[in-house]
This record gives C-alpha cells, sequence and structure tokens, in this order.
C-alpha cells in the first residue's frame, strides 16, 4: 500500500496538540479539531477570521437542501439530489483594538498553539497577536459542544494585553452568509433578526427544502459598553472593554441551536422562545461541567488502552471521541453521513457501511444509540418503497446514498445496482438482534422493514434458464470495480441471509404473541405463499463456489478475468479514479475493496477456516484498497488466519487515517466509517471478537509491538472488561453479571471475579 504518514501533531494520549501553525496544515486541521454531537457539527475554523483559504462549516444533522441533477429519459435515474446544508456561523468574532482588526495571519502571530482535549470534549486554542504598532495581545479561545443538551454550545475568548492598557472592541455574531462549499452560493433566507440585553437571534429557512434553524447566542463579560449591529442575514453585538496590561478580561457566549426538519412543526416559534429563555438562564461553566461529566462516564465505559504503542493509543482514542461526537443515540431520526458533521464531502449522505462498519461500534458501546441508528430507517421505509417502485421492484429498496430517506446518488451503476444498502440494513436488524436480544424492537420496528426487503430480493432477482437456481443479475457487489455483474456472491449470499432471518422472526412472532402476528400479517397483506416463496428462493439462491478450491467466486465469470498486479501500478496513479479513464477499472480482476471476504467477515461463523485461508489468500493481492475501509478488513482477517505481522501491516493506519492524513484528503472532512473500522480492527481483530453467532465469542491475540491492551464493550446490561498481556488474556464483568462468552472456541463464565486464560502460542504476535 502505497500509503504515507504525514504526521503533524504532537503525540500525546489525551490531547490532539498542534504547536506553531502552518498554512499548509490549515484545511486538515479545520477537519482534525472538528466539534460535534450528533445534533450538530462545527469545523476548527477560526472564528476571528483568517487570510487563508477556509471552509467555515456549521452543519445540523438532518437539515438539508435539495438540487436538481441532469435529468434522464429512463426510469429509476435519480433526477434531484439532497445534501447536508453548511448553515450558521454562531462562533462569528472580530477583535479591534485602535484602528487595527485582528485577521489571523501567520505572520503576525506567535507561539500559536491549539489543543483538543479528548477527556472533557473542550477546544482550546492561543497565540499572541504582533500588532503593526508593537503591541503584543494575548487571546485564548475556548469552544465545546454540550454531550448533555444537544441544543448547547460555548464559547470563550480570554484577552490579555502584554504590554499595553487601553480600549478593546469586540464584535460577536450570528451569520448566516455562509456560502455552501459543494454550490458556490448561499441556501439561506433569514425570516426574523431579533436582540436584547446581552442577547441576540436570527431564525433562518432554507431556500428549497424550507427546514429551519434558530440560533440565539447570550453573553457576558465586564464590558463597558455595548451596541448593536445589523446586517443582511447577520446580527452582532459589539462590545467595548477597557483592558489593563497583564490582566486577563473574557467574553462568554453560550448559544442554543434549534432546528425545524418538518414543514407541519407549527410549534417551532413557541419552542425557539422557550428555548431563549432557558439560555438567558444557564451558568458556562456549569454547562461546560455538564458536557464534561458525560464524557468521564463514556470514557469509563468505551475507553481502549494500549501498552507501549503510543501512536496508535491517541489514534484510537480520537476514532473512539469521533464516534460519539458523531451519534449517540440524541435523536432517533438522525443518521450518520461518511463525512460525520466535519465537512461537505459525500454531502452528509449515509451509505450501506452505516449498518456494516459503524453499527457495531454502537451495539457495544451505545445500545440505545444503536437502536436509532435503525429506527431511521424505519422512519424511512415509505421512501424505500417509492425506490423500490422506480426500479420495477416490490416491497422497499433501501438507497445507496441519503439523508432523507430518498436516493441522492445520481449515477445509476450504483443507485440502480447496488442491493448492499437493503441487506446491510437487514443484517443490522439481525446483529442488533443477536446482542442485545432485543426481540420486542426486532418484532416492532425490524420486521415490516424486514418483509419489505425481502419483496424486493424476491422481485429483484430471477431464475437462470433451466430455473436449477435463483440469482441476481446486473449487480454492482461491494467491490465497485466491477459492474453489471451476474450473481455476485456477497449480494447472493446477503439475499439468502436477509429471506431466511424474515422467514425465522415471523415464526418466532407467530408463536409468541399470535393476535399480534395477525395483526401484522392483515397490516401488510402478508400471506402464506409469499412465505413459502421465500423459502424456496433462499433454498435455491446461488452461491457461486468451487468445492475442490474452497473459493466463492466474486461473480459469475470473475475466474477468467484478465489478471491485473496490482502492485505494479505506478503511485502517481492513485486515485484511481482521476487517473485512469471510467472504463479502464472495469476490465481486469483488480478488486476496490473487500467483497467476498466482507461476506466472511460479516458471517464469519458461516465459513471454515479453510474457506477463510484460501479465500483471503486468493482475493489480498487482488485487492487495492481504494477504500479506507478496505484495510481493516483484511486485518480483521489476517488475525484470524493467524498472520499476526501481516494483519499489524494491514492495521498501520486504522487508528490514524485522518490525524496522519494518509489519504491526503482529510481537509475535506473526516472518514467516520474508517474510524468506526479502526475500532473494530482492535476489538474484532486483534481482540478476536466474533458477535454473528448466538454466543459471543473471542480468540484474542496481540501484536509483537505492543506490551499490552483492554478494551471494554456493552453487553447484556453489563460492561465486559478484557485486557490481553503477552501471555496472558483476562476477562471480567464491571457491575458482576454472570456472562457465558466463548474464548477459543471453549465456553467460559465470566463475573465480577477475572478470569484469566493463557494465551495460545499460535495467537502470539511475537
Amino acid at each position: 500500500m502505497a500509503k504515507i504518514a504525514d504526521r503533524y501533531y504532537v503525540i500525546d494520549p489525551w490531547n490532539i496538540i498542534e504547536e506553531g501553525f502552518n498554512p499548509a496544515y490549515s484545511a486538515v486541521s479545520e477537519s482534525i479539531f472538528s466539534l460535534g454531537n450528533e445534533y450538530m457539527g462545527i469545523r476548527g475554523y477560526f472564528e476571528e477570521g483568517y487570510q487563508g483559504e477556509s471552509l467555515i462549516g456549521s452543519y445540523f444533522n438532518g437539515i438539508y437542501e435539495s438540487a436538481k441533477a441532469e435529468g434522464s429519459s429512463y426510469k429509476g435515474i435519480v433526477d434531484r439530489t439532497e445534501f447536508m446544508v453548511n448553515a450558521v456561523n454562531w462562533l462569528n468574532l472580530q477583535i479591534s483594538v485602535g484602528e487595527e482588526t485582528l485577521i489571523f495571519r501567520e505572520e503576525a502571530v506567535k507561539e500559536f498553539t491549539r489543543v483538543l482535549n479528548l477527556k472533557t470534549g473542550v477546544l482550546t486554542r492561543s497565540y499572541i497577536w504582533c500588532m503593526k504598532d508593537g503591541r503584543e495581545l494575548k487571546l485564548s479561545f475556548e469552544r465545546f459542544l454540550s454531550m448533555k443538551d444537544a441544543h448547547l454550545a460555548g464559547q470563550r475568548v480570554t484577552l490579555t494585553p502584554l504590554n499595553f492598557s487601553g480600549e478593546l472592541k469586540l464584535k460577536a455574531g450570528i451569520d448566516f452568509t455562509l456560502i455552501h462549499y459543494m454550490v458556490g452560493k448561499n441556501l439561506w433566507d433569514c425570516d426574523a433578526v431579533e436582540s436584547g440585553e446581552d442577547w441576540c437571534s436570527i431564525l433562518a429557512t432554507t431556500v428549497n427544502t424550507k427546514q429551519s434553524v434558530y440560533s440565539v447566542s447570550h453573553f457576558t463579560g465586564n464590558w463597558t459598553s455595548q451596541s448593536e449591529l445589523r446586517e443582511e442575514k447577520k446580527i452582532a453585538k459589539e462590545f467595548t472593554f477597557f483592558v489593563t496590561q497583564g490582566k486577563e478580561t473574557s467574553l462568554t457566549r453560550l448559544v442554543t441551536n434549534m432546528i425545524r426538519k418538518e414543514r407541519t412543526e407549527d410549534t417551532f416559534n413557541v419552542k425557539c422562545l422557550e428555548g431563549r429563555q432557558q439560555l438567558l438562564l444557564l451558568d458556562y461553566d456549569k454547562v461546560k461541567a455538564d458536557s464534561a461529566a458525560w464524557w468521564e462516564k463514556m470514557w469509563k465505559d468505551s475507553d481502549i488502552v494500549i501498552e507501549g504503542d503510543e501512536l496508535n493509543q491517541q489514534g484510537i482514542r480520537y476514532c473512539i471521541f469521533q464516534m460519539h461526537q458523531t451519534y449517540h443515540g440524541a435523536d432517533r431520526g438522525t443518521i450518520i453521513g461518511a463525512k460525520g458533521l466535519t465537512g461537505e464531502a459525500y454531502s452528509g449522505n449515509t451509505f450501506w457501511d452505516t449498518e456494516t462498519y459503524c453499527l457495531p461500534f454502537y451495539i457495544f458501546n451505545n445500545p440505545e444509540a444503536a437502536r436509532h441508528l435503525l429506527e431511521f430507517r424505519y422512519l424511512t421505509l415509505p421512501e424505500a418503497k417509492e425506490r423500490a417502485k422506480a426500479l420495477d421492484c416490490e416491497g422497499a429498496f433501501y438507497p445507496i446514498a441519503t439523508i432523507s430517506g430518498r436516493e441522492c446518488c445520481t449515477l445509476w451503476q450504483h443507485a440502480s445496482l447496488q442491493l448492499q444498502a437493503s441487506t446491510a440494513v437487514a443484517y443490522g436488524i439481525r446483529h442488533y438482534e443477536l446482542v442485545t436480544k432485543d426481540e420486542e424492537f426486532v418484532f416492532h420496528i425490524g420486521l415490516p422493514i424486514l418483509v419489505e426487503v425481502s419483496r424486493m430480493l424476491a422481485t429483484r432477482g430471477d431464475w437462470n434458464a433451466d430455473h436449477s437456481y435463483y440469482g441476481y443479475y446486473g449487480v454492482m457487489g461491494p467491490d465497485e470495480f466491477q459492474m453489471m455483474v451476474n450473481n455476485n456472491c456477497y449480494t447472493n449470499f446477503m439475499g439468502k441471509k436477509t429471506l431466511l432471518y424474515t422467514l425465522d422472526v415471523l415464526k418466532r412472532y407467530q408463536k409468541k404473541d399470535p393476535a399480534a402476528y395477525d395483526a401484522f400479517v392483515k397490516e401488510y397483506k402478508l400471506t402464506g405463499q409469499e412465505c413459502v416463496n421465500w423459502s424456496t428462493l433462499a433454498s435455491n439462491m446461488y452461491i457461486p463456489y468451487d468445492p475442490k478450491t474452497k473459493l466463492f467466486e466474486q461473480h459469475e465469470g470473475y475466474f477468467r478475468l484478465p489478471h491485473l498486479d496490482v502492485d505494479a501500478i505506478p503511485v502517481e496513479d492513485f486515485p484511481l479514479y482521476h487517473h485512469w479513464s471510467y472504463d479502464r477499472i472495469y476490465r481486469n480482476d483488480m478488486i476496490k475493496q473487500p467483497d467476498v471476504l466482507m461476506m466472511m467477515l460479516l458471517h464469519n461463523g458461516d465459513f471454515t477456516e479453510e474457506e477463510l485461508k484460501n479465500n483471503y489468500e486468493f482475493y489480498e493481492p487482488r485487492c487495492i484498497h481504494e477504500s479506507s475501509l478496505s484495510p481493516s478488513v483484511h486485518s480483521i482477517l489476517a488475525s484470524q488466519l493467524k498472520k499476526h505481522e501481516e494483519a499489524y501491516q494491514f492495521f498501520g493506519f486504522a487508528t490514524r487515517m485522518d490525524l496522519d492524513n494518509y489519504n491526503r484528503n482529510t481537509g475535506e472532512g473526516l472518514h467516520t466509517t474508517s474510524i468506526a473500522a479502526a475500532w473494530m480492527n482492535i476489538v474484532y481483530g486483534f481482540g478476536g471478537m466474533r458477535s454473528d453467532q448466538e454466543k459471543l465469542s473471542f480468540c484474542p491475540s496481540i501484536p509483537a509491538a505492543w506490551q499490552g491492551y483492554s478494551f471494554r464493550i456493552c453487553y447484556q446490561g453489563d460492561v465486559i472488561q478484557v485486557h490481553i498481556g503477552t501471555e496472558e488474556a483476562s476477562f471480567s464483568t464491571l457491575n458482576g453479571s454472570e456472562i457465558e462468552v466463548l474464548i477459543y472456541n471453549q465456553p467460559v463464565q465470566l463475573s465480577a471475579e477475572m478470569t484469566k486464560i493463557s494465551i495460545p502460542e499460535l495467537w502470539r504476535g511475537r
């Protein structure tokens, strides 16, 4: 893999530290120092203004705009797309001393530092502003987003004159004039601009989707006077301070941001007024402390400790931090965008990897959040049913990319050919039930999804010419370098699993609550013949497999494709989409990201070790890892196959994909699903955890470079604590529950008392 670390930040176990400012990293740092609380997100831009290139990005989960796409006369091709819209700069500041106004420039500052505290979620920044006349002003900035109340955020600027005393003006306000970078224009209408003593607010509405954001700021500080400034789509308070040499002066801002997603919410104005009134009563330090307490509890349950590897210790904590920032179950109607709330790339859309890569993190760290994440698919089932109709299918066809439930991908070869979003949702429901045993959720929320997805699977596929097997034709699997193929193994296998799981849930529901089951059958017009048909299709699903070699063929004809040595591709050809003609990437056996191997990871217990080994050794050399999700899957399977050195090599940049800017595109926003894959890489990879069968199992190994590592997972109402040393693995439950798991395939009863197990020689990476 020709990916090289671009190491810039100071290595520290609990902080991301930037010492000195380098404009070449400004965009990367804006992403790295992003803050979020699922409800809203803010990039790490300079609130006082920056002379260089900057994406002043402020986003709200579920607030989006729409745009007309290039039209097509073909049915099923999307003609309108949607994207998370850049919203309000509620951090807006301007600082003036005399005739000079501060705009951050490298040559005008010294002693620059920026620190993101992962323990508390507070971002701080400081430097000395050297003015043209020789005066020097030390500035310290602080910001946070509340994790306790997702509507709240805080900002504090502290000013210390080092060699002068005198008057200073600080303008602080709300700015709805932000340009959405991806479309090059502002997308807001301002409905109401108001202010009062020490506060100001704006209510704004998106131009096309008519969603609303209400932002109100409340200021505190020891100013000598204040005045109001208004411009189109902006309001600010200008505060005058008298500052004394060597003494600190601060302005503090508490913010409430409220959103209205649906046009029918006629009580929104009342809620805004109530939110403003409550804000005026709040104390900045108390709100900040409550948020820090949330983080303290989170780290108690979710921390991963790595002994002897400071680089990856910082990396994995940053990943855990970002996963909780991106989503923690605050709102059942929200999703996880591919860049979270850190940038505009991928338009804020969620993809099929949400249920396959991200969901496991929440299942084992915040089960309620996992439930809410799946509920988004329930709430958008009507849109998935409409999409199925557009593609000449029955049931529900979940979009490959969405923010509202509607398909947003304008590339037909992805939007129309990829079934893995639908089967991933079904897989996520099954995975959630296996771990949480939450059968009621599956009966009431999961089953409507499963039935409609099964209907789609029963109408999207077809029988072969002699009617001997069923499969899917004209599809694209997870490997997006193979388009319009027949009987993609992953697609067929996941389709089969979905049909069987749906039938299993229906059977259990009928047995447990016959009356409720009958009502469900009536509501969804489910017939006995339909269920028989699903069973027949599952039994006759074609899975391309060679019993002699134990190889699963990625799709019909894959084994006969021209072979390409991926290691011979010049490094300057990457990324291939930018340097190869579009059709060239489809004309060989090169794989973009794991396809068959992804299937073997998700349903790991269905395959023998010989099958895993043979398929890994066949497909791994053909994979180019053009997706950031790819290396972690290979690392996890390599660990299982006891290829410890290879597993660690693939792990190499998992935890630091964004911190070290491996793909040279961190400035566009963080790779959220890759961050989730880094967590999986440690817990499922080195920890050897498997959760696709009835019992949770572990086969832990330890990389040669580590002295030990530990992780915690939520399971059956308790927290399982795992510590892996160089020779011994230890397991216990935090709250004393007795839980039976498999360790190296042997049943073990866990409890509060530490269970110690020797690591077999083959599982030691040394």
